[in-house]
């Protein structure tokens, strides 16, 4: 069963559809109302009235030309004193034979009317109201009328229109009675002018004439003390900007998003508008095939039937029936085609209205030479043929919701809400503390940088994310402590003085973009420039994308790449005498040229990421200074190469991790230098003797591999400090690892040990012991000697800890608070 609250929310989302039923679908919706009538009416009366009436036919009487024959005739007259024709049949006999008669004799149509006409209903119900709860298009429709009932609600709608009316008419404002000398007003939020007196608010007071914004967070809550004149133009030194209230403000610039992302989504295709003809013409073959077939059918109803018994249940062979609502149901039927023709005709007109007017463009000139806001542009296709189903509802929405896709309005929104949405203390609130502990500022999707940003002097970390069309004033040289610089999706602007401030104190610049214009081109000339990330598609359109010289970042010493090149930049040379650190992720684009990196002999860190490289490039061979080399996320399945890396004598990090490696070869022994090696997510099954002879060794890891079981020559990794083997196939510890007493990470999760030995209380020093996941069935005791060991850094199953002595869980347990 619905409850109460169900069918009201069925009944709001039909009220909030008719704005998009013109008048032919609403007229279409009576009829079928006027369908369901007929059904239900017909369906009464079969229920309620006897379906048909049958007796008998006496001997003698001829069904097909419905008379008696002579003989029959004569004996019906001598005994036409008798008491009637005697059949010797009871009631149930005769119900009997209704139901029977029923059932064989009474044509289909006459039988099923009610149902065929309540079937037909159900599918024009369906069929015209199909394309608002279709998949495809609901979806759209839904979004596009709760967009356009928040922007019939909006105060900033009307407020627009008419300062545009005021700005662009030769006709002077209305005179205004203003506040005088010493007269204040306090609000909780808002000033909704009247017809008698209208309060107006600069774009810009000076702080001895503004009291709240210094005393509260509320945008306007007090009209301080000053003396206004009443002129016919407005406040006397002062634009003419309305008073918005916050919350109208902030749901003003939402709409405003919505509405962008509604038109450039709907914008797109036209599948509202193939929908819509496809609904049409499917009611129009539906009324055509029903007003055939019945029109057909309707002469065949009978009166009077002949039915005959064919399983003989009484003795009788035929009988004489007459069908009661054989009149009524013929009389419904014309009504029924009636309205099916004239349903016809309305979808005929409708194909009509589609096809004859252009129904995929949509022109606001009319709105833009009423309103004078000529900035409003035409839309097409699913938008274009929405907005012309609403001009059938009221003309009015159209140019109401026009204030939205108009970059004027908008930016008039935007001067207004900046002057007192963003204070100084609102935007302290925003600031945090990153991992580097130094104080950011993230301002995403804002229609502008709020001046009271430039206030915020202990501000280290600025990050912009998607800010449009808008400049850095000069004002942001009272940021002294700015350092870095976050440009993600936007395009900014930088005055001249501010500029040359953040020449000498940006150090950090992250850069993300879509497309070549959101490349800040100042970022060029950051001289005092250390670290530059840049992020996006370096190739659009089948196009690189040109970088600018970078001979001017004097003092860059790290560049971050995450695009998807096909070769290193021919920028990086520009910077190769004094680059330091150079990051590639280049998202599963194959990386095939790398000639320039030959060039960067100051290299000491080099990361290809996801570069799709199947071998380690032989210009790595060459970085003579390089100490860190990390090609994880790579298809490489052979690292043979790494004979060649006893030339990279300073060489202490390597990582190949998440590849296909699937043996290490056994020259790895050249790399001595090598201290930190990463070997995990791979494909290797053996460890070689020849991996520990790298005694300076100190991090191994080799998890996420097939490794069946760990070389004895593990002891010769006498300063091994972390050691990662984790779900592997191992199945036995050798007892020379516990001789690497220096241990103090030991990962061991999801092998196939059964046990572990007593050994491991050799290792003292141990931090972090993790062997879930395997088949031990106790811990050995000798674990109370690793006294550094915690129960939180013991990572095992509950009831293989339980197998330790109390006193010994006790142990754990009390390291927890040291």
């Amino acid at each position: 069963m619905f409850s109460v609250v169900e069918l009201k929310y069925f009944g709001d989302q039909r009220a909030t559809f008719k704005i998009l039923k013109p008048w032919w679908d609403v007229f279409t919706d009576y009829l079928t109302v006027l369908m369901l009538m007929i059904a239900v009416f017909g369906g009464t009366l079969q229920i309620s009235t006897d379906k048909i009436i049958c007796v008998p036919v006496p001997e003698g009487f001829s069904m097909i030309t419905m008379q008696w024959n002579k003989s029959a005739l004569i004996g019906r007259k001598l005994n036409s004193l008798g008491s009637g024709f005697k059949t010797d049949l009871d009631h149930e006999q005769y119900n009997l034979m209704d139901q029977y008669c029923y059932d064989h004799a009474i044509q289909w149509y006459s039988k099923y009317f009610p149902y065929i006409v309540i079937i037909h209903t159900l599918v024009f119900l369906v069929s015209s109201n199909f394309w608002f709860k279709f998949p495809g298009t609901s979806s759209k429709i839904e979004h596009f009328i709760s967009i356009l009932g928040k922007c019939l609600d909006s105060q900033w709608t009307t407020k627009a229109l008419s300062e545009t009316v005021y700005e662009d008419s030769d006709l002077q404002f209305p005179q205004r009675t203003v506040l005088t000398t010493n007269e204040s007003v306090s609000c909780s939020g808002s000033l909704q002018p009247t017809s008698e007196t209208t309060l107006l608010l600069g774009q810009k007071e000076s702080s001895s004439d503004t009291v709240c914004q210094n005393e509260s967070q509320e945008p306007l809550c007090k009209m301080p003390s000053k003396t206004f004149k009443t002129v016919g133009g407005g406040v006397y030194g002062h634009a003419s900007v309305k008073i918005l209230d916050k919350k109208e403000g902030e749901q003003a610039k939402a709409l405003f998003e919505k509405v962008k992302k509604f038109r450039l989504h709907t914008e797109e295709g036209h599948i509202l508008y193939l929908m819509y003809i496809r609904q049409t013409i499917l009611r129009s073959v539906q009324t055509i095939i029903i007003l055939v077939y019945f029109v057909t059918l309707i002469p065949r109803m009978k009166h009077i039937v002949h039915c005959i018994d064919k399983i003989h249940f009484t003795g009788f062979t035929d009988f004489f029936c007459i069908h009661g609502l054989w009149r009524i149901f013929r009389m419904l039927s014309i009504v029924y085609v009636v309205v099916i023709f004239i349903y016809c005709i309305t979808c005929t007109y409708t194909l009509y209205w589609i096809f004859y007017f252009k129904l995929k463009e949509y022109s606001f000139a009319y709105v833009r030479e009423e309103t004078g806001i000529d900035d409003i542009p035409d839309v097409k296709n699913d938008f274009a043929f929405l907005l012309h189903l609403i001009d059938q509802y009221d003309k009015l929405y159209a140019r109401k919701f026009a204030v939205f896709l108009s970059d004027v309005s908008e930016n008039k929104l935007r001067q207004l809400s900046l002057s007192y949405e963003w204070t100084h203390e609102k935007l302290q609130q925003r600031i945090a503390t990153n991992e580097d502990n130094k104080t950011e500022l993230h301002l995403f999707m804002m229609p502008g940088i709020p001046n009271s940003v430039y206030d915020i002097y202990n501000l280290e970390v600025l990050k912009l994310e998607f800010i449009k069309d808008v400049s850095i004033s000069a004002a942001i040289s009272q940021q002294t402590s700015l350092q870095e610089l976050w440009v993600y999706n936007c395009i900014i602007k930088v005055e001249n003085r501010a500029l040359a401030f953040l020449k000498d104190t940006i150090t950090i610049l992250r850069v993300r973009f879509a497309n070549a214009d959101e490349i800040p081109q100042w970022m060029y000339s950051l001289k005092n420039l250390h670290e530059l990330y840049l992020e996006g598609n370096f190739l659009i359109d089948n196009k690189s994308i040109v970088l600018q010289s970078f001979c001017e970042l004097e003092h860059l010493r790290s560049l971050h790449l995450k695009s998807n090149i096909t070769k290193v930049p021919a920028v990086v040379a520009d910077v190769a005498h004094h680059l330091q650190h150079l990051s590639i992720h280049n998202q599963g684009k194959k990386l095939t040229t790398l000639n320039n990196l030959r060039k960067l002999l100051c290299l000491s860190v080099l990361k290809l990421y996801n570069c799709d490289l199947e071998r380690i490039p032989s210009a790595i061979f060459s970085l003579s200074n390089l100490q860190e080399l990390d090609l994880k996320d790579n298809n490489l399945r052979t690292v043979e190469e790494l004979a060649s890396f006893q030339y990279l004598r300073k060489l202490v990090t390597l990582k190949l991790q998440h590849n296909k490696i699937t043996q290490i070869p056994p020259y790895i022994a050249k790399v001595i230098s090598l201290e930190m090696l990463y070997l995990n997510k791979n494909s290797i099954a053996v460890l070689p003797p020849s991996l520990f002879k790298l005694i300076k060794l100190r991090h191994l890891e080799v998890g996420h591999n097939s490794i069946i079981n760990i070389p004895s020559e593990i002891e010769q990794l006498e300063d091994l400090h972390y050691f990662d083997i984790e779900s592997n196939k191992v199945s036995e510890l050798p007892l020379e690892l516990f001789h690497c007493t220096k241990l103090r990470v030991l990962i061991l999760s999801h092998n196939l040990l059964p046990f572990i030995p007593p050994q491991v209380g050799n290792l003292t020093q141990l931090r972090q012991l993790e062997l879930k996941g395997n088949r031990l069935q106790e811990l050995p005791h000798e674990l109370e000697k690793c006294l550094n060991l915690k129960r939180s850094q013991l990572n095992v199953e509950e009831d293989i800890f339980n197998t330790l002595p109390y006193d010994i869980r006790e142990q754990f347990l009390s390291r927890e608070s040291m």
